[in-house]
């Protein structure tokens, strides 16, 4: 049994930081119900306690918090929110509270939104491709049911036309189970968001998604919750209703700055460029939350947006996330100013994943070859380009120009693609084969004879 008990000792206010003294057994964690003077009431959360005091961060502003005639009512329980299969099709704030102007929800069930760990014993390996439409993920950075896979990108880049698409064209391939998107977007401007619910709307995909939202206006404190409530919601459907849900998270550069924030509130001993020590721990309690469990038939799947500070990729957060998630989709400045979307840089590019989710039976028995392909070439035309620029692009051999000329092609055939346009497997392995074609049969020196004789086209045949 829970007892609510209320206290009139605050002893200061300090930023978004309530510290209330003479307070005895306080947990952390637990949340708490600040009551002002004139009836308005907020929620907080206990951050640390001792003996005598317990101190609170205030999901809200702070002000108009009086020490002598507030309140403040320890509730005896952590941050729960409720869930339901009826929160499909809804817009919520970062508190979890309807934003959409729609009929309040009706919750099957409250949970802690710190999730459970995963037990490693009952975890599956990652096995099922995911298809997303776009050719530079499908063919070159295979995204894998279960996987957690980053998007490293950076300011003025579209890694929100890329989410958006994603969110609209993602399904399970040759899967009649149900699919769903848990989209939270942690500080975003209100521009983004008015973008993000038009484009849901537009385009249908908000019938099976979910989406939380914290403004960048909203309180800071808040980005620590809305990416618990995305994963606690994803985790009901996943596991209670069976579904295969894909989150997004963006963007995890604002979670963790509102992280530094409250670190540095808290007067603790900062770690590398402010960052708190421990927050390697705090993303890897998010990213692990991804995963397939035994025994349940549904599945999550992570697609963490990281906007990279400066277009720093040694940052501390794309850093971290690096070494917890499983690869990363690399978003490129340059291909932006050459007029191509989506501006997925394959060299920068990676999922370690990929080879348990491709091939025969899964995408197409080539894949993995094609892909490897591609790749080679595509570096070697880098390279062209580079000695291009010393030597000019006529002093090249005739081999380092037909590198140079599948390099161009490669971009504006493969990796650009239209906002609303969607390729299948199929469609996107065709493209490649269409380029590799293009090449002497002796360049193709990672893919078996077998597929070059089934799917190599001779010029002058269809």
């Amino acid at each position: 049994m829970k007892f609510e008990i209320e206290y009139s000792t605050i002893e200061n206010v300090a930023g978004p930081l309530v510290v209330v003294g003479k307070v005895r057994n306080a947990q952390y964690n637990e949340i708490v119900r600040i009551k002002l003077h004139n009836g308005e009431t907020r929620l907080g959360q206990v951050l640390d306690t001792s003996s005598t005091q317990a101190v609170v961060q205030v999901f809200g502003p702070t002000d108009g918090i009086n020490v002598s005639s507030t309140s403040v009512s320890f509730l005896g329980e952590t941050f729960n929110t409720g869930v339901s299969e009826d929160m499909l099709g809804r817009v919520f704030d970062g508190q979890g509270r309807p934003r959409d102007g729609g009929s309040s929800v009706s919750y099957e069930e409250k949970r802690d939104i710190n999730g459970a760990p995963i037990n490693p014993v009952s975890r599956r390996y990652p096995s099922d491709f995911i298809e997303t439409g776009i050719s530079a993920i499908d063919g070159l950075d295979t995204l894998v049911r279960g996987q957690k896979l980053p998007i490293f990108s950076s300011s003025g880049l579209p890694h929100n036309q890329l989410v958006a698409q994603i969110t609209r064209q993602a399904n399970v391939k040759n899967s009649s189970e149900s699919f769903a998107v848990v989209f939270a977007g942690i500080g975003i401007t209100y521009d983004d968001y008015s973008y993000f619910v038009s484009e849901f709307r537009k385009t249908g995909a908000l019938k099976r998604a979910v989406a939380f939202i914290n403004l960048a206006d909203d309180p800071s404190i808040e980005r620590i919750i809305t990416p618990r409530l995305a994963l606690s919601t994803a985790e009901f459907l996943a596991y209670e209703k069976g579904m295969h849900v894909l989150v997004i998270l963006n963007d995890m550069t604002n979670y963790a700055e509102a992280l530094r924030e409250l670190s540095s509130a808290r007067e603790e001993v900062p770690g590398r460029r402010g960052y708190p020590g421990y927050m390697y721990t705090d993303l890897a309690s998010l990213y692990e939350r991804a995963g397939i469990v035994a025994g349940r038939n549904g599945s999550i799947t992570q697609l963490d947006v990281v906007t990279m500070p400066s277009d720093d990729v040694t940052h501390p957060i794309p850093d971290l996330t690096g070494y917890i998630t499983e690869g990363q989709i690399f978003m490129s400045r340059d291909l932006v100013n050459k007029g191509l979307y989506p501006a997925i840089q394959p060299l920068g590019s990676l999922s370690r994943l990929m080879s348990n989710g491709i091939g025969a039976g899964k995408t197409r028995e080539d894949h993995r070859g094609v892909s490897d392909q591609l790749y080679g070439l595509y570096a070697k035309a880098q390279d062209a380009k580079s000695l291009s620029a010393i030597v000019g692009a006529e002093a090249l051999s005739d081999s380092d120009k037909r590198y140079l000329k599948f390099g161009d092609d490669f971009e504006n055939k493969f990796l650009k693609q239209g906002f609303y346009e969607r390729r299948s497997i199929e469609d996107t392995l065709e493209i490649g084969w269409d380029l590799l074609s293009e090449m002497p049969e002796g360049e193709l020196t990672r893919l078996k004879k077998e597929f070059i004789a089934k799917y190599y086209k001779k010029k002058g045949t269809a």
